[in-house]
């Protein structure tokens, strides 16, 4: 592999002065830590300005919010909110980027330490790659959340788009996506607002149940603390550059620093074993809200049917960039996992009738196994045994 120092082309390795790495960090510092929200609330509003929502509207939307909590609770038998009273907020992009970033940035907390690995493993590591990488993570680690949550909000409707416990009892929706994918679909707009307030209120109330909601922090927790590093990749990747050929071999160099090879993230052995039980819990949650607003929807909303194909489609018809947060959560909204929480809170209404549901939410005990989400006969029968019907 052929270097060259900047001052000097024909001799030296660029990494061997490291002054120009540690400007950047001296100024991505002097930020006072807001960079990830400032490069989140961009990326979310596509570096524009953004209207403010019409007042008008959130009263709207407000009054469609206690419908949707009126009708939640009778289904379910479930209190939709945690002190007593939900409010609803309708914001733009960047709005739902800047108050979501502090919650969900302590599940992006893994990508903090990659890059960062001091152990045995990076011996074989040029050190000057390794103080470059060392000087970059917690700068790429900020880039690359940031970058993550502005490109949720850019997309994303409300709050739970992805099922992730928040700590309070305030909906954030995203009013300018929730317009654009009305207009794009010909549907009713008071129709369209309704349905999201039912999606949004019924996923509050699961989620908001004590021992579901610390359940579900724990996996996706444990899941962000377990990331481990591959130096060997960042090794492969610097090993086939040549950086001789001067704005070409630069412009090499850029491509291959990309976000996830730089980070090196890969899934360790603990986030394998913890996936199968994330994943049954997720699909159960999804499967049993899907279930709700059915019950409720299919008779409250005139557009209904034709609106909720349009939107579950959307949910599992993601992109790469959408995939990849997905990953770093430790989440996977695949069709497949859809189907799977579907079959099973179907096979337990199928067995117990809709009042069977009410036991996935009495005791964390009751929670399926990984295996009894795929037998849902089973999992009756183990409670059935445990209470002694």
């Amino acid at each position: 592999m052929e270097f060259f120092d900047s001052s000097n082309p024909d001799d030296g390795n660029p990494f061997s002065d490291m002054s120009f790495l540690k400007e950047i960090m001296k100024s991505f510092s002097q930020q006072g830590g807001q960079s990830a929200k400032q490069i989140a609330m961009t990326i979310a509003s596509g570096g524009t300005s953004e209207p403010n929502v019409d007042p008008v509207e959130r009263m709207e939307f407000e009054n469609l919010l206690r419908v949707a909590e009126l009708h939640v609770n009778k289904v379910t038998g479930l209190p939709p909110s945690r002190s007593g009273s939900l409010t609803i907020e309708p914001v733009t992009k960047a709005g739902w980027a800047t108050h979501s970033l502090d919650s969900l940035k302590p599940l992006l907390v893994g990508l903090a330490s990659i890059g960062t690995d001091d152990s045995e493993n990076l011996s074989n590591v040029p050190s000057e790659i390794n103080e470059m990488m060392a000087l970059l993570a917690p700068m790429m680690a900020e880039m690359t959340t940031g970058t993550m949550v502005g490109h949720l909000a850019s997309r994303c409707l409300g709050t739970y788009d992805l099922p992730i416990p928040r700590e309070n009892d305030r909906i954030l929706l995203v009013a300018p996506n929730i317009d654009a994918f009305g207009e794009d679909w010909s549907i009713p707009k008071e129709d369209l607002r309704l349905w999201i307030c039912l999606h949004e209120v019924t996923h509050h109330t699961v989620l908001g149940i004590p021992h579901v909601r610390k359940n579900l922090n724990g996996l996706l927790t444990q899941h962000a603390e377990s990331f481990i590093n591959n130096p060997s990749v960042i090794q492969d990747q610097f090993g086939e550059i040549e950086i001789g050929e001067g704005l070409e071999g630069l412009a090499s160099l850029q491509n291959v620093l990309n976000p996830e090879m730089v980070l090196g993230a890969v899934r360790s052995p603990q986030q394998e074993a913890l996936l199968p039980y994330l994943e049954a819990l997720v699909a159960i949650i999804i499967g049993f809200v899907d279930y709700t607003m059915d019950q409720i929807g299919t008779d409250l909303i005139p557009s209904y049917p034709m609106m909720t194909e349009a939107l579950r489609r959307r949910r599992v018809e993601t992109g790469e960039a959408d995939r990849f947060v997905e990953k770093i959560l430790g989440l996977n909204l695949t069709q497949e996992q859809v189907d799977r929480g579907v079959s099973f809170i179907d096979g337990v209404v199928e067995r117990a009738g809709s009042k069977g549901l009410d036991r996935l939410w009495v005791d964390e005990s009751n929670l399926p196994t990984p295996s009894e989400v795929d037998a849902p006969g089973l999992w009756l029968a183990r409670l059935d045994l445990e209470t002694g019907d």
